[in-house]
This record gives structure tokens, sequence and C-alpha cells, in this order.
């Protein structure tokens, strides 16, 4: 049977003519190239899939991963701020390979006196310095920190030891063989930073009364990861890329002044002995209140306890299964409240600890972050499996361990808060106890990809804040959404366009780059949510993202691991977006270029006869219709009045003798034909969004797939058949994809304002 509306099939036939005419033109100038399509399969990048790690992006049937134990005791020196350490390591060798040495991290060594990371980068006098950095930088006598070990020994024996800056090598008796285990012992002491002068993941606060809030990590020799990818991790700790480690099983006791009140990863096995019989009824209280915070440290108490320097000590005695890291703190100045969140195996204790000088926005928002970060974190991947989640206030921090983690956000001298403040306070609360997903659980290695951590943490951060703004209304501005600072598509394009020689792709070492807040944080945590909005749509990349968390929970994944099972459990071939977004520093922008109107008609026209003489077909042998463009001297302004049917004669007849009444009845006889031809600046291909606007007022949303990209990546024409006369296009009209370039969005042209969207800017990234 042939097609009622011819005129269409010769208008996509003829298009179609030309432009495998103009590329046979353009391939035969060329002598031959490399295949640079954007959608070509990127399996060249991806290492190749093996016993370890399989295609589909899951482990293998021969996925391994070293284990170490660690059994320690620490003691805190508050008059001197040092921390004196042992601890025994028992080094499980679940590898195939023998091993003859092992590889610890001494990070505490970047704060050496003649640490190399302190020139590891250029510089120059500017215009204008902040006061303490100057001093700080010019005047001030470096801190004197890093390991001193004082013994490596096995059985009381010595071992052998080499410290190459932040890596000690130990030697072997004798080889470790495959399944074996290997138990040896270290003890050390290393002086405690100030952080809050010598910016510092792990340090002290000191408050003018003589008071120090500890906030410590990175304090004791930790094993180096040993894998498939690259047998031991070597990257040296320069600063920016964070850490890589092993799993294992934590028994810590601390000592500390009596008066302090402490906290750490893993359960605190001797809560009778180091609380008072108060905090013990309110703890108890605590663990069944599933709707707000029990205060199990008043400020009162803090405020009365924080006067009286106790010259005894006590331990507290903390226990942790299957964590890959230990950090705890400790003061006498602390309040502390906690609230129990319900999962179907177990409850989860959120906790937070402050300074009354955290109050009173600590008391009012913090634990409640770390409930709804508990829940949305939960629903996106896996049910949180430890079995506490604190919240501690440090000044100028944001930084993240196995169920502990330190967070900005005080009011002013003048108790007031700023919203700057709170979402501040709020947004870094979520990202830190978030970490406990990514990486302290999906476990990746930090040192040589930040984003896997970083970005898909904040973009998981960005869910979150969004659930925590609809269940707490309370704590944003009426009728609005809660103010995330990153995650939505507009608050990255000034990045995206930035001058190109301080960009790199988001598959680069944290070292290597310019902005680490865009690179590692942002850029990856905008293109999931990308991803998820409007690329995949929220079913689809929920699931295949679930399916990433289940499957590396408590291992190793590296980015190929992720890449391919997001691509296996949703049945979407996302090569053109990982290469777009993750390996190059492409932008997107899509822009109109012109929009061209026509009109059918059954009177043969001289275009129209080019058109058929050119391929060769009889004009008088061929039922066909003619189109007619509007801006053309064969168009006739009675066309443009006229329905199509009466155009085209030709046709009414034709679906007369073709069709039955019933089937003209469900026939849609479009007026209007307009070819809209769309361009591509940008390098990165996406979806073709496209909202049109109608004389009468109405408007109409379509998506092309980003297939429509694959043949010509430069510009593409697609034709709108509509019964209404169109006078307006709009590509990406809610700002979905990031386009760098509003101003070619629209036809007609018009003038773009700024987003609707408010920068949110704020906060320390760590």
């Amino acid at each position: 049977m042939k097609f009622p509306l011819m005129a269409l099939v010769l208008f996509f036939t003829f298009a179609g003519f030309a432009q495998e005419e103009q590329q046979q033109q353009q391939e035969e100038k060329q002598s031959g190239h490399t295949n640079m399509n954007k959608f070509r399969q990127l399996s060249d990048e991806f290492a190749t899939p093996n016993v370890y790690r399989t295609a589909s992006g899951a482990p293998g049937p021969n996925y391994y991963q070293n284990m170490a134990d660690y059994k320690m005791q620490v003691e805190l020196d508050d008059k001197n701020q040092k921390i004196t350490g042992s601890e025994t390591i028992t080094y499980k060798n679940n590898s195939p390979d023998e091993l003859r040495y092992l590889w610890l991290q001494l990070d505490q060594n970047i704060r050496k006196k003649d640490s190399p990371a302190k020139d590891r980068n250029g510089s120059g006098m500017d215009d204008v310095i902040p006061t303490q950095r100057f001093v700080s930088e010019y005047m001030k006598e470096p801190f004197d920190g890093g390991f001193n070990i004082k013994s490596v020994t096995k059985d009381g024996k010595p071992l052998k030891y080499m410290i190459n800056y932040t890596m000690m090598r130990v030697e072997l008796p004798e080889p470790l063989e495959s399944g074996d285990a290997f138990e040896f012992s270290v003890s050390w002491n290393t002086n405690i930073v100030e952080h809050t002068v010598d910016r510092a993941r792990s340090g002290y606060e000191s408050f003018p009364d003589g008071n120090k809030n500890y906030v410590i990590a990175q304090f004791f020799p930790r094993m180096c990861v040993y894998n498939d990818v690259e047998g031991w991790q070597n990257y040296q700790f320069w600063g920016s890329g964070e850490f890589a480690l092993p799993f294992g099983d934590y028994e810590v006791d601390i000592t500390v002044p009596a008066d302090h009140l402490l906290d750490g990863t893993g359960d605190l096995v001797n809560r009778k002995e180091v609380y008072s019989k108060e905090m013990i009824d309110r703890w108890e209280r605590a663990k069944k209140s599933y709707d707000k915070p029990v205060i199990i440290r008043t400020q009162e108490e803090a405020e009365k306890i924080e006067k009286s320097f106790s010259e005894s000590k006590k331990t507290w005695k903390l226990r942790a299964k299957n964590v890959r890291d230990f950090a705890f703190t400790t003061s006498r100045k602390y309040i502390m409240d906690a609230q129990a969140v319900k999962f179907p195996e177990h409850d989860v204790m959120a906790i937070s600890i402050y300074p009354k000088e955290g109050n009173p926005l600590w008391e009012q928002y913090s634990t409640k972050a770390v409930v709804q970060t508990l829940n949305s974190y939960s629903k996106m991947t896996f049910d949180y499996p430890y079995p506490k989640a604190i919240s501690v206030n440090a000044k100028n921090q944001g930084m993240e361990y196995p169920m502990i983690c330190w967070n900005y956000g005080r009011p002013d001298e003048n108790g007031e808060v700023s919203d700057r403040v709170k979402y501040g306070m709020i947004s870094v609360i979520i990202h830190e106890v978030g970490h406990n997903f990514f990486p302290m659980i999906v476990n990746s290695d930090e040192r040589q990809w930040g984003w896997m951590d970083e970005g898909i943490n904040t973009f998981v951060q960005y869910v979150t804040e969004q659930d925590f703004g609809e269940h707490y209304p309370d704590a944003i501005a009426p009728n609005s959404k809660y103010p995330s600072r990153r995650g939505i598509p507009s608050n990255i394009v000034d990045y995206m366009k930035g001058d190109q020689d301080y960009i790199a792709p988001i598959m680069s070492n944290p070292e290597n780059v310019y902005q680490l807040g865009n690179n590692a944080y942002g850029k990856p945590a905008t293109a999931l949510n990308i991803l998820r909005e409007t690329v995949m749509g929220r079913e689809l990349f929920d699931y295949a993202f679930k399916t990433y968390a289940h499957r590396w929970m408590f291992k190793h994944p590296t980015p190929a691991d992720f890449f391919r099972t997001m691509e296996d459990a949703s049945a979407m071939d996302l090569d053109w977006y990982w290469r777009g977004w993750f390996y190059t520093t492409d932008n997107v922008d899509i822009g109109v270029k012109d929009v061209k109107s026509y009109y059918v008609t059954d009177t043969p026209t001289a275009k129209g006869k080019e058109t058929l003489a050119k391929y060769d077909l009889n004009p008088s042998g061929i039922d066909a219709l003619y189109v007619v463009e509007e801006s053309s001297d064969e168009f006739k302004p009675e066309m443009k009045e006229k329905s199509t049917m009466d155009n085209a004669p030709k046709l009414k007849a034709f679906m007369m003798d073709n069709f039955t009444p019933q089937q003209r009845n469900s026939m849609k006889v479009p007026k209007h034909f307009y070819a809209i031809t769309f361009t591509k600046p940008g390098g990165i291909p996406m979806p073709l969004i496209v909202e049109y606007t109608y004389a009468d007022g109405t408007k109409e949303k379509k998506t092309y797939p980003v297939q429509v990209w694959r043949k010509n990546d430069a510009e593409v024409s697609k034709v709108l058949a509509t019964d209404k006369e169109l006078v307006g296009v709009n590509i990406d009209p809610d700002q979905e994809t990031a386009d760098v370039d509003l101003t070619n969005n629209s036809w007609p042209t018009q003038a773009k304002g700024k987003s609707e969207f408010d920068q949110f800017k704020n906060g320390v990234d760590n």
C-alpha cells in the first residue's frame, strides 16, 4: 500500500541522499583517518576482563583482597599534644602471589619539617596575601610532625624496614605464601598538629581557656592495599589524593584524661567504665528514641567539666569489624546527643558530638542530618551495616572515617547563624557521613581516583539534600528546595566552559588537577545527576547504581567496574557518556541554527522536478507530492491559508480510495511542516531536549535520543509535522544538561537571563 503522505517520504529520502552524498564527498577527500566517532566503543580504555574482574563489572570468580587486623594501645598526651602508640598487625595474604615484603603508609610524614610535599607546587608573590597564610609561610617555624618509628618487631625480634617518605617497607624473614598470615608489631609516637593553624585532616583546636578538641586520624602506620590491579599501592601521599586501605578488624584501647569524652570507630565495649550513671541512663533511652535525639552529655555538664583539667586517666576500648580505617575524637568540652535509626536487620545510632561553640546550631540540626543521610544513602545503595555514625564539630573541617567524621559550622561571635552557615553545616555533615558508603564500604582507591569517592558521594549527597528539604521543610526557605551547591547542572557550567589550560578530565589523579573541588566533586556529581534524571531515567539508573553498590560493598572497585556495571544492569550503551564527561574536558553546547517552514502541494515544482531528475526518477510516473519552502519563489500565500487537503487534492483522493472512514478519521493531517536544524558546537553529545511553542499558546516538549548525533557530530535536522503554527523553539528549557551557552538555544533568538538556581558556595573541600 502506498503511504498517503508521499511528500514526507520524499522529504526525508532526499535529505538522506544529500547527507550521504556530502559525507561521501568528504570521505573521498581524505586519505583515511582513525575512528574518532563520539559513539565508538570505549573498550580500549578499560582493562581486559579476567578472573578477578569480569566484563560485566562484577568481581570475578578469583577476586581476592588481603586483610589487615590491628590490636592497638594508644595514649594521648593532652599537655604536649602527642600520641604514643603500639600496634600488632596480622596481615593475611589472600592473593595468589608470594609476598617478599610488606608496605605500610606513614601519612603523617607529610608534616615532617623536610617533607617534599611543602615544595610540590610552584609559588609566587601575590598582590594580596591573607595574614594567616603570610605568617604560616614566611614567619612561622614549620611544624615538627611525622612518625617517629621506635621499633618494628616479630615476636620481640627486630625486623628490617626502610622508610621512603610516606611509605615504609618491612622485610619478611621468609616469603609470605598465598593463604598465609604474618603477625608483627610497630611502636611509634607522633606530634599532633593544630589543624586550625596548619590545615590538616587530623589535629586539635585550641581554645582561650587552654582546652583542646582533638580529631585524630592517620595517627598509626597503616597497611597499603595489595590487589590485582597494581600490586602494592605505591603512590606517595602528597596531600590531595586520599587513601587506599584494606579491610580488617580493630581492637583499640585509647588512654586520655579522665574528664574527656571520647568516641570513634567501632563499638565502645567498656561504656560503664567511662560513662557516668546519668550518661548510661540517657544512652539507653537514646537507643529507643527513633523520632528525636536524646542529650547524652548536656551543655551545662560540659561547661562545668571543661574547667576541671583532670590529672587522672581513663582508657576507652573500641572494637570494630570489617572496617578500612580507624579514627577518634576526644575533649573535655564535648556535648553529645544520639538517636536510633531503624533498619530491617539492626538499629544504628546517629550521634553528634560538639562543643558549646557549636550550639544552638548543632543541637538543632546535626543529628537530623545524620539520620537523613543514613536513610537516603541506604535507599540508594544498601542498608548501613555499621552500629553507629558520628558527626563531630571541628572548626574548618570536613573529613571522613569509618563511623565518624569531622564537620564545620558554628554561629558567629554574636550567636547569629546565616543561611550560608546553616546550609553549609548540614551539607558537610551529609557529605562526610555519606562517605561511610563511598569509600569506607565501597572501597575505591582514593589515592588514584578521587572522583570515585568524592564525586559519587557528592551525587548521593545531592539526592540526600533534596530529601532533607522535603523531610524538614522548616529548615529551608518557604516553598523552595534545598539549595544544593553541587549536582545542579547549571552550577557546573562556568567550570566546564573555563580555560582549558586549567581543566583536567575527571579521569585524572587528584594530585594533577587545578580545581579539585570542581574536578573530583562537582563535575562527576553533576554528570551522574544528569545521567539519572535526563539520560537513563531514575528507574534504570537507580537499579544499576544499587547493583554497583551491592557488587562492590566491602571490596575494591575500579572506574571500569563502575562504568561496566552501570551498562550491564541497565542495557544502555553509555560509552559515549563516559567518554565525553569523564575522559575529556569537552562541554555541552547545543543550539538552533535555523527553522524553515514548508507546505505540501500536488502541483509539480521546478525544484521538485530537478530533484527527481537528479536521482533518475520520472516525474510523470511517480505519484508524489511536492514540498515548497515558504521563503522560496514557488511559495504562494494561499498555501498558508489552505489546509493540506486543499493544497493537495490528490492526497484527499488517495485517502478516500485507500482507507476506510474509520481509518481516515484516526489520521492526523498536518498543515505545517518545519525543518529545524540543530547545531552542536560543544564536544559532548547529549539527548536533544526541545520545547516547541505554538501560536495558540500551547507547548510541546520532545526529546530526541542522543543517537541523533552519531552520524553527524556538528549538526542535524529534524522535521516537525503539525497542525499548529510554530512560533518558538527552545533547547533544554529546564537546563538539564549543563549547556554552557544559552544564547543559541532559542528560535527566534532571545536574550537569556541568569539561571533560576542560586549558587550556594561554602565550605572546605577535603
